[in-house]
């Protein structure tokens, strides 16, 4: 009961500003891995690694197909592991400001197909220019990098309906790794041609784990939680945390120097969450 009045109790935000902190030490662990083993082998074990350790620690063998709703728990594990790497490939031909711009296009089409007030509708319009400024995109890259972060865009807004259905069914974190399992086995033609350099290093098998954890299994995990708690469009809207988030933890762990443009991006992404929460209280 306790714990259940701390879910029920905590905002949403400090969720996803928790996830996206664990989400971002990830990215920065695969980020390291992509010359020794590929993007394609990089995405997949991420993805099954993730599933191998939520499926252990949840003991999700124990549960039925009926329990898991296997349609929806293999529709949303598809869809967020094709959603991995697709971005995964787009960052790889163009730059990470660039990416995660086109990427949001798929959240922001979720939360514009909520409650159509004057109000939310702004504060959709505010988050969206935050998210542009932080991202800094510049005229660089290819059309190859183009399309392959405009399918994940259109994944991640996939993985946001799917994954609210997943979250409010039995499946639930069980349907999660379960799912990520299936997903992970879809994608890993991806990974065929770096399969030997991942033999011959066990310590990359180490390093895969450790960063679909802090990638897949936390973040992932909370937004199972969050899902129970919110609607879609909210959920969607509140993606634009995640860039500003990801600002935040390079001013306080690497030292990094926001710009004015970054400062008034975060700035924007803030009063736009105060905006739409105030229509929602209303």
């Amino acid at each position: 009961m306790k714990q259940e009045y701390l879910l029920g109790s905590t905002p949403p935000e400090l969720f996803f500003v928790l996830g996206a902190i664990s989400q971002y030490l990830g990215a920065a662990l695969a980020f390291s891995l992509f010359d020794d083993l590929g993007v394609g082998m990089v995405a997949v074990l991420r993805v099954i690694g993730a599933a191998i350790i939520l499926i252990v620690l949840r003991r999700s063998w124990n549960r039925s197909f009926n329990d898991l709703d296997m349609y929806w728990t293999a529709a949303f594990g598809i869809v967020l592991a094709t959603m991995n790497l697709c971005f995964y490939l787009a960052i790889n031909e163009l730059p990470l400001g660039n990416a995660v711009a086109i990427e949001f296009i798929g959240p922001i089409a979720v939360a514009a197909a909520g409650r159509r007030s004057g109000r939310n509708l702004s504060s959709l319009l505010l988050a969206a220019l935050g998210v542009l400024l932080l991202a800094e995109v510049t005229p660089e890259g290819s059309i190859v990098g183009f399309i392959f972060a405009l399918l994940a865009g259109m994944l991640w807004a996939f993985y946001i309906i799917l994954g609210s259905k997943v979250a409010r069914t039995g499946a639930h974190l069980d349907g999660l790794g379960i799912g990520m399992l299936i997903g992970g086995l879809v994608i890993s033609p991806a990974s065929f041609g770096s399969f030997g350099h991942f033999v011959d290093s066990p310590l990359l098998i180490l390093v895969a784990l450790l960063t679909g954890f802090l990638a897949n299994v936390i973040p992932y995990g909370i937004d199972q939680v969050v899902f129970r708690k919110i609607s879609k469009p909210r959920f969607a809207f509140l993606q634009s945390l995640l860039p500003a988030t990801a600002m935040c933890v390079g001013i306080i762990a690497l030292q990094q120097r926001p710009s004015i443009e970054e400062l008034f991006g975060v700035g924007l992404i803030i009063f736009a969450i105060v905006l739409r929460g105030r229509e929602n209280e209303g």
